[in-house]
């Protein structure tokens, strides 16, 4: 009897669980925020749509975007880092990644990394990700600077592309006018203004590891001899490269340093200029420089680290990562994306694909906003005439010797 009345329970219990099989609510998605300092009105929105996309492919983590002006964001990183308070990602400018990776912002992912069978990039892009030999992130785009021309300005002056220094000096003598200078340049204060000054330093032969050489100072007496002859605005030390875009977009520029990113804004700005991009000049005994920019995303401390991880390797995974460079003026930095073929019937890009290769990092090093601001502060001081180039160069480079590197 007993035995039947406890066969009778389970099957009643089982037939309960059954009909109960079909009630059961799917799990919620795991939620993760992602800063990012892409402009809301410029790359945000692809990269808003990215993320879309993402959340919209699978129903395990859910990606929460939260924009933050550049600086704001790297100010928020340093008071997350002590307060605890950091999203589960976030971008980083590249040069700036060992810098906080040192500090403890970032999560340690060399096991994850080396585990993943889709990881392929190229050496100089993921070893901007490194700290004391471990891994803090993954390269997401690339970038580097180039020289962009306006075609009919220098048609009507009898200009060619100049290529080196001398020519470049000698077109921005026939294309400066009452209304109009020969180049627009961002020598700011901040990153953006080290970022530009570096093709010069380095075409020049000079090196952040000695800026009083004879041609780490060519290089800044080359700038500042431009901005005497009129042919570079004394207010480019308050210029982002953003305002230098608005400088050659208006014509009041006839050529500007920048790079890819302002192909967006020049379509905004000025939809019928016709422009061509080249090299940097080079100094004339000197070779083609230009600099490696771009951004890393990275897991932080005491975030998610399976969920982020999901996000960060579909984001730059080989066919999103050169999806969303081509739409935001980058360049992927995976080794298994020919960037050159992508770009063989588009001449502006396929003169940055070009440069890429050997365009040269800043540092990596945990010191580098210190080297940095030492650089654009000399850069600053010999433009605004606060000081000659042997003091401002020699001034920067103790700051620099006193770092504990």
């Amino acid at each position: 009897m007993k035995k039947r009345i406890a066969v009778v329970a389970i099957a009643a219990l089982m037939a309960g669980c059954l009909t109960n099989v079909g009630t059961v609510s799917a799990a919620e998605p795991t939620e993760i925020t992602f800063w990012h300092y892409m402009s809301e009105d410029k790359e945000g929105k692809f990269v808003n749509e990215a993320i879309e996309e993402f959340n919209n492919s699978q129903d395990e983590v859910h990606v929460t975007a939260q924009y933050l002006p550049r600086e704001e964001l790297m100010k928020q990183y340093t008071i997350g880092v002590v307060s605890g308070e950091l999203p589960d990602c976030g971008m980083v400018d590249n040069p700036d990644h060992a810098s906080y990776a040192s500090m403890g912002v970032f999560e340690d992912i060399t096991d994850l990394y080396n585990s993943w069978d889709e990881a392929d990039f190229m050496e100089g892009s993921i070893n901007s990700c490194y700290y004391d030999d471990k891994l803090y992130g993954l390269p997401w785009g690339n970038n580097c600077l180039g020289l962009f021309y306006n075609k009919s300005m220098l048609e009507e002056a009898g200009v060619e592309v100049p290529t080196t220094w001398s020519e470049l000096e000698a077109a921005c003598e026939k294309l400066t006018t009452d209304t109009c200078k020969g180049l627009a340049i961002s020598a700011i204060g901040n990153e953006e203004g080290t970022f530009q000054y570096m093709p010069w330093l380095l075409s020049a032969g000079g090196s952040v590891d000695n800026l009083t050489s004879d041609e780490s100072k060519e290089s800044m007496t080359y700038l500042k001899d431009l901005m005497d002859k009129g042919y570079i605005s004394k207010e480019c030390i308050n210029w982002t490269q953003a305002d230098a875009e608005k400088q050659f977009a208006s014509g009041q520029a006839a050529m500007m340093i920048n790079g890819p990113w302002q192909f967006s804004g020049l379509s905004d700005d000025a939809p019928d200029l016709e422009y061509g991009v080249a090299k940097v000049p080079k100094a004339d005994d000197g070779d083609y420089a230009s600099v490696l920019g771009g951004e890393n995303v990275a897991i932080c401390k005491g975030a998610n680290v399976e969920a982020s991880w999901k996000f960060l390797t579909w984001i730059t995974s080989k066919e999103e990562s050169a999806k969303i460079c081509e739409a935001i003026g980058r360049y992927s930095p995976r080794a298994d994306v020919d960037v050159q073929e992508m770009y063989k019937d588009d001449p502006l890009n396929a003169t940055f694909a070009e440069i890429l290769p050997t365009a040269e990092s800043r540092g990596p090093s945990p010191v580098w906003p210190e080297i940095s601001e030492a650089i654009y502060s000399a850069e600053q001081e010999v433009l605004s005439g606060q000081k000659d180039v042997d003091t401002a160069m020699s001034d920067a480079q103790a700051k620099i010797d006193a770092l504990d590197k």
